[in-house]
């Protein structure tokens, strides 16, 4: 109801629905004062406006009735589906309930006023109604601001890819103060919510079912706040229920975010990649988590192969992840040698930050923030926020096998003699 919305057509600028005469006897004066039509206001509640609005188009501004609701939020939705972005919604009830306020504030609702309604009052909500509804949206051309979505991908399972995920969203919108969108697409074990301490709710998953519901109104509703500038959309779907989409849904959303958000970061498993590769057709940046072992080469290697074939106008930034130097499977220069290109950055090992970030419910980042993990984190955040103005990395080299660019040998032989090394 407060989507982007781009003026024209044959709008309204004012309709109310109300239940009894006597509200509607304060509200009549004022509607003329405002300069809108009187008829304007109709007898009956939130029911008659759904069926009204269900075959006409909604106003500018809807004061609507919710004194004869019995399920006041679920009304809402409904109301939800007839009325066209742009609207400017005030509800109006006998209900003095702070839980009841914030529920509708949170639905998309403009305000909440409690009967018995005052001309002031009205007054006043009309006027700042009117405020919103002529604010720039961030559809205008002319307010259009950069958007960079960011994916973030794990070649293997445990490596980090979902910490990295919360932490740099968490880091767009704290210390870089910029509106940010955390989607989990793990849909059934994702730990994005999970992380920040917060119901991941049910946004995702009706999405998923119902793809033709997302619009601005729908991503204000159905996105879990963490901080004044992060919203997380994710869910925790029953394991019994297999995921049946085409994607579809996904797009939809990443159009949104584009819309309602300065930056998205997606925490995108291997296999979504796989399923949905249109997933990455707007997307600037792929942060690609790794591990110094063979697997984690081996996968590197092929999704960013992928990546150079699918995706070629997302910039790679391939981070090592939980790196311990003294144990690690493979030494850095063999892992850069076999991937045939450098690791962008290196984030050390920090089990005691990682632990305490569990325990209290924060981010990474969040829970340790002058720890050098955190502060690896926040390089590649700064490299991100500079994709837009990075052109591709122009170093095209020969293809070859995948599997052909280890030398096995070589590697097993060097872990071998470190470990004779440890035993002498």
């Amino acid at each position: 109801m407060n989507a982007p919305w781009k003026a024209g057509g044959n709008r309204d600028p004012f309709a109310a629905f109300i239940c009894d005469e006597a509200a509607l006897d304060v509200l009549r004066p004022v509607v003329v004062e405002m300069g809108w039509q009187p008829e304007k206001c109709a007898k009956g509640g939130l029911r008659n406006a759904v069926q009204s609005l269900s075959v006409t188009a909604s106003p500018n501004i809807l004061l609507v009735d919710l004194s004869e609701s019995g399920d006041p939020l679920n009304d809402i939705n409904a109301l939800a589906e007839v009325c066209e972005p742009g609207t400017v919604v005030i509800a109006i009830g006998q209900v003095n309930d702070v839980r009841l306020y914030r529920d509708l504030l949170a639905s998309g609702i403009h305000d909440y006023l409690l009967k018995p309604l005052s001309a002031g009052q009205l007054r006043d909500a009309f006027n700042h109604a009117q405020a919103v509804f002529a604010a720039p949206r961030a559809s205008d051309p002319e307010t259009a601001k950069r958007h960079i979505s960011t994916a973030v991908v794990g070649t293997r399972g445990g490596v980090g890819a979902s910490t990295l995920a919360t932490s740099l969203a968490w880091l767009f919108s704290t210390d870089h103060k910029l509106p940010t969108a955390l989607l989990d697409l793990d849909v059934h074990f994702g730990t994005g919510a999970l992380a920040l301490d917060l119901e991941p709710g049910r946004g995702l998953t009706d999405a998923i079912d119902n793809p033709s519901r997302i619009d601005g109104l729908f991503i204000e509703r159905a996105m879990i706040r963490a901080n004044d500038n992060l919203a997380i959309l994710s869910a925790e779907a029953p394991i019994s229920a297999p995921l049946m989409t085409d994607g579809s849904a996904f797009v939809q959303l990443e159009e949104e975010f584009r819309q309602a958000f300065e930056m998205t970061v997606i925490d995108l498993p291997r296999n979504m990649l796989i399923n949905f590769p249109h997933l990455l057709a707007e997307v600037n940046v792929v942060v690609l988590a790794t591990e110094m072992t063979l697997a984690s080469a081996r996968d590197t290697i092929r999704i960013l192969s992928w990546l150079k074939a699918n995706a070629a106008h997302a910039q790679p930034i391939v981070v090592a992840n939980k790196v311990q130097t003294a144990i690690a499977e493979i030494g850095k220069a063999d892992f850069e040698a076999s991937i045939e290109r450098q690791i962008d950055f290196t984030v050390p090992y920090d089990v005691k930050t990682a632990a305490n970030a569990a325990k209290l419910g924060q981010t990474f980042v969040d829970a340790s923030p002058a720890s050098k993990a955190a502060a690896a984190i926040r390089q590649v955040a700064d490299r991100v926020l500079g994709a837009s103005d990075e052109g591709l990395d122009d170093g095209a080299s020969e293809k070859k096998s995948l599997l052909g660019s280890f030398d096995f040998k070589s590697l097993l032989v060097k872990k071998d003699r470190k470990v004779a090394a440890a035993v002498d």
